[in-house]
């Protein structure tokens, strides 16, 4: 039996996600339980849904869980609306025997909202697409809401070390040192008592059996969500395939991008054609990074940098192109910039200057790109 887990940070943290996993494991001794982790920090639906595929239905999942409530917040309901049935739709294409289930988590900011019997933003927009197709959802951040109305629960603190500092504390449980990542003592076996309860529900009225897909809820979903190896598009000669033996940063990231690709000189370009409505490209943002020119069909030109203030580290991002155009055929050309954002002045946006001071300047000092696939609603055009 394969568990899906789609999600943000709080699924990649080492809390519900292997907690539930070890408890479906004591649940079902004849059964080998494993787990396909697609969780991946500060991402929400929007990216969930062209990676959907790649991270998670090519292992044939049994049961999916998705988790974007968090993540998705500052969202509009329509766009969850399009990436959320995008994702359903998506997975019974795939299999319609794969069950979903909606998990909803919750920041300090979502108190107020569950306490006078209000779902944020994210988790009713997602509602209305369970409702829509029948998909069960558990809300693991009602309990906490109501524990911590009560006074049992502190949100946000430093987690007790000592039994002295428990009781200093009144023995209440301290959920999140941040007030959005669960402790994965406290906050997370919240969580995990949250899905135990509500799976004997579930399995009251829950069978087995082929999902049925209904017309859409949005006509305009996100069904046709893909992502494209970027050698699907045409690449200037300095663009270089890393081989993920031997580039740290192509083994660090194989298993979430189909292949990493790296140019780093002024005029190196991407260059492709797709029918649809939106267009990204898949990427890195990092330290050695630079700033691209986007055109889209005829549309001026616009500089992207490749850079923002947490790039003192490598990490997965996408560069937008085209959100919501007009259905039909789009051209598209990015260009490597000769010149670089100011890295120091964005990095002060969250560094101090001391810690500004410990970093190389020599890792710094280049224009590259690593990009591994394009994100297409629609199809590529040869």
């Amino acid at each position: 039996m394969r568990i899906g887990y789609l999600g943000g940070s709080i699924t990649e943290q080492a809390g519900w996600r292997p907690k539930t996993l070890a408890w479906f494991q004591s649940q079902y001794l004849k059964a080998h339980v494993t787990e396909i982790n697609a969780a991946i920090g500060g991402t929400g639906s929007d990216l969930g849904v062209y990676r959907l595929q790649h991270d998670v239905l090519q292992f044939k999942p049994h049961l999916l869980f998705v988790e974007f409530a968090v993540n998705d917040s500052g969202a509009a309901p329509d766009r969850i609306h399009k990436a959320i049935e995008g994702i359903v739709r998506q997975t019974w294409r795939a299999d319609p025997t794969t069950d979903i289930c909606f998990v909803y988590t919750l920041t300090e900011g979502m108190l107020g909202d569950l306490q006078s019997g209000k779902f944020p933003r994210a988790a009713s927009a997602m509602e209305d697409v369970a409702d829509h197709y029948n998909i069960p959802s558990i809300h693991m951040g009602l309990e906490v809401a109501r524990l911590q109305q009560a006074g049992k629960v502190v949100f946000r603190g430093a987690l007790p070390q000592t039994p002295d500092e428990n009781a200093a504390n009144g023995g209440r449980i301290v959920f999140s040192g941040d007030g959005v990542h669960p402790y994965p003592e406290t906050g997370h076996q919240l969580y995990l008592e949250s899905i135990v309860r509500s799976m004997a529900q579930i399995s009251k009225v829950g069978v087995a059996r082929r999902h049925a897909l209904p017309a859409p809820l949005d006509r305009d979903n996100w069904e046709q969500a893909k992502m494209i190896p970027l050698s699907a598009a045409d690449l200037s000669s300095g663009w270089k395939k890393l081989d993920p033996a031997s580039h740290p940063l192509a083994k660090r990231f194989q298993v979430r991008t189909p292949e990493l690709w790296k140019a780093n000189k002024a005029g190196d370009s991407i260059q492709f054609k797709f029918r649809g409505t939106s267009a990204s490209i898949y990427d890195l943002l990092g330290p050695d990074c630079g700033q691209v020119s986007v055109q889209f069909d005829d549309r001026p030109a616009e500089v992207h940098p490749l850079f923002d203030a947490f790039s003192n580290y490598h990490r997965l991002a996408t560069l937008g192109i085209a959100d919501g155009a007009v259905l039909g055929v789009h051209s598209v050309t990015i260009t490597i910039l000769p010149g670089q954002p100011d890295k120091l002045k964005i990095l002060h946006q969250r560094l101090e200057n001391a810690a500004i001071k410990e970093l190389d300047p020599a890792v710094y000092n280049d224009t590259a790109w690593y990009a591994g696939a394009l994100l297409i609603i629609g199809e590529i055009v040869k």
